[in-house]
Order: C-alpha cells, then sequence, then structure tokens
C-alpha cells in the first residue's frame, strides 16, 4: 500500500517541480526575469499590471503543496520500508 502511495507521488512531484520552475522563472523581478532576457520590456508584463501579485501568490500555494506532497511520500516510503523488513529499498535490494 505504501509503496503505491510514494511511487504515484512521484510524477506528481516531477509535474508540480517543472511547474513551480517555469512559475518563478516568468515572473518579474528587479531586473526584469526571463521576460525581460528574452527582449520583453522589463518594465511591464505580458500578463497584465497585477499578475505579478497572482504569481507570487501562486508560487506560494503550489511550494506549500509541493513541500507537503514531498513529506507525505518521504513517510510512505518509511512506512514501506518498516513493513518490508526495515531494510533500505534502493534499487529493490534489502540491506539485511
Amino acid at each position: 500500500m505504501w509503496y503505491v502511495v510514494a511511487v504515484g507521488l512521484t510524477p506528481i512531484l516531477f509535474l508540480m517541480g517543472l511547474f513551480m520552475i517555469l512559475l518563478i522563472l516568468i515572473q518579474r523581478g528587479k531586473g526584469g526575469g526571463l521576460i525581460g532576457a528574452l527582449g520583453g520590456a522589463g518594465g511591464s508584463s505580458p500578463f497584465g499590471s497585477r499578475a505579478g501579485d497572482q504569481f507570487t501568490r501562486l508560487t506560494i500555494y503550489v511550494a506549500i503543496a509541493w513541500l507537503l506532497l514531498t513529506m507525505i511520500q518521504v513517510k510512505a516510503v518509511q512506512f514501506d520500508a518498516m513493513t518490508r523488513g526495515g531494510g533500505s529499498t534502493i534499487g529493490g535490494r534489502t540491506n539485511d
């Protein structure tokens, strides 16, 4: 059961991590961010004037969700290792 939870969370965490990276890259910082580096105007956003606040808020929510899911995955791996005999499950081998 715990193995399924741990393995099931892996692609979700991977996609959330990629989404968070993209969110961070499109945010406008003091230097204009990636948008400014790609030829966009440093003082304006292609998503509107209030988009920076929304992107910041969304980034915080995604980061919190990613952190909580990572903690759940760590616990699932620990519980799975305990139910399999307490050994390490890295590479499918146990340390007996």
